[in-house]
């Protein structure tokens, strides 16, 4: 059972979908998608979730993304900190989910960590998917590629298939990203605040991050962590090896479970 509509966040339509789970009294999942995503290139992973590990799970398009409201404005660098500790909490109020595992991706992954870190909100966990918490080069060369194909035309094409407007929601991730203020951006100072239960996931051959990333999550948070390391995967193991994202969400969610809710 699904429900698909539009929400009203921070006075933009945002879209959104539930997918109903098996078990009402587990916490749901809240899907956070990366830095050109949307609820349809989530493609069928949030049902597959939903059968793993018999949660709910709300998938949406942040403000700028798929269906939703398109942007109108050049993002601020800022913006990751307004999205985790501004649209997020409200959403979570409007669908009254109260103690959320946020999974994240890329760009939502670090949302899910502002969040966790600094958002004063219950949280049961992170799934933290190819996460960013400071800038590397081997991204913003990343970026640069993307940009050139973007030019290209065939990238353009793509994601016109997923945004309503995809010249916006890409200028929207790849100038803020190649933004010369954006250079000495970090989070690493909020993690220590993050005591949440954490699944770092990454690809071995992640074109957008090395595995410093996770180095310095795991040495600067102070609550549980652990970490699935993929081989021959880049910067989509849900997708390029989804059996095992799979399985590694749903036990750690399992765990999760199992584990006395704090007061």
């Amino acid at each position: 059972m699904s429900d698909v509509g539009f929400i009203r966040i921070q006075g933009r339509n945002l879209e959104y979908r539930l997918l109903q789970g098996a078990d009402a009294e587990a916490s749901p999942l809240l899907l956070l998608h990366e830095g050109l995503g949307s609820i349809s290139l989530w493609r069928d992973f949030p049902e597959k979730l939903a059968a793993a590990t018999g949660r709910s799970v709300l998938v949406w398009s942040r403000y700028g993304y798929g269906r939703s409201d398109p942007l109108s404005e050049r993002r601020p660098v800022d913006y990751l900190h307004a999205e985790a500790l501004g649209a997020l909490p409200e959403l979570l109020e409007k669908v009254g989910i109260a103690r959320p595992l946020l999974v994240g991706h890329s760009d939502g992954a670090t949302i899910a960590l502002l969040h966790a870190a600094l958002a004063e909100r219950p949280l049961e966990g992170v799934v933290a998917i190819a996460p960013h918490v400071f800038v590397e080069e081997i991204a913003l060369e990343g970026i640069r590629r993307a940009g050139a194909a973007f030019r290209r035309g065939q990238l353009a094409e793509r994601l016109a298939r997923h945004h309503r407007d995809a010249a916006s929601t890409f200028a929207g991730w790849h100038d803020t990203w190649l933004d010369p203020e954006f250079r000495q951006w970090s989070i690493e100072d909020c993690l220590p605040k993050i005591t949440a239960p954490l699944l770092l996931i990454q690809g071995e051959e992640d074109e957008y991050g090395t595995l410093a990333q996770l180095d310095a999550i795991e040495a600067r948070v102070s609550g549980p962590v652990q970490r699935l390391v993929l081989e021959a995967c880049g910067h989509m193991p849900h997708r390029e090896r989804e059996a095992e994202s799979l399985a590694a969400i749903a036990a750690f969610a399992c765990e999760l479970r199992q584990r006395p809710k704090e007061p």
